[in-house]
């Protein structure tokens, strides 16, 4: 895993699709793969905000984890994949920040848990989401961001949310790179998710 994780973070893709097809052909429990993919991303994530890394290393490591989501979907679908729809959950990555790495991580997640997903896709404005809420009628809304400067985007996001009176309706949860619970006090939030799997198990708790 230590391998493939600094295969991404060095953007040796080609490296790190040989490994994942290695861990793959191997039996390794998939989400051990999106984990390690999950890590490297934190990474650079970390590497990004310091001014070490810059919009091509994004692009680069999304694409590299896209590509190996698209080798391991059918491996957890096919063991996990339910008929009939649980809820409904929007997620996005709030406006000013362009990473979908755990975005997309969660939003297969819950796919395969039986959700159906709505996603805005990367640096969502506020009133997307707000439209979003009233044409989609989730359940759950789902906020990520990387970078620090997502906080505000949140905060703006839930404030949009409760002035277009559809908060008391709708749990919200946020996650990424920076987020912990303090942020979600800060924002307004429900919960924090701090990887995939706490999404699903909170979007379980809230969704009978």
């Amino acid at each position: 895993m230590k391998e493939l994780i600094d295969a991404i973070v060095a953007m040796d893709e080609e490296k790190a699709i040989a490994l994942t097809d290695h861990m793959i052909d191997d039996n390794i429990d998939p989400m051990k793969i999106l984990d390690a993919y999950r890590d490297a991303m934190a990474e650079v994530g970390r590497r990004f905000e310091e001014g070490k890394f810059f919009i091509p290393e994004l692009i680069l490591s999304g694409e590299m984890l896209n590509a190996a989501s698209e080798k391991i979907k059918p491996l957890l679908t096919a063991a996990n994949k339910s008929s009939k729809k649980k809820g409904k959950v929007i997620i996005g990555t709030v406006a000013g920040d362009i990473h979908d790495i755990g975005k997309d991580i969660v939003t297969l997640m819950l796919d395969i848990n039986g959700y159906e997903v709505l996603d805005l896709g990367i640096d969502v404005p506020v009133a997307k989401f707000v439209e979003a809420a009233k044409d989609f009628n989730p359940q759950v809304i789902g906020m990520s961001g990387f970078l620090t400067m997502a906080y505000d985007p949140m905060k703006n996001t839930v404030a949009a949310l409760v002035e277009a009176g559809v908060r008391e309706e709708i749990k919200i949860m946020i996650g990424g790179g920076q987020m912990d619970n303090q942020i979600r006090d800060y924002v307004g939030a429900d919960a924090f998710g701090k990887d995939a799997i706490e999404a699903v198990k909170l979007c379980d708790q809230w969704i009978k």
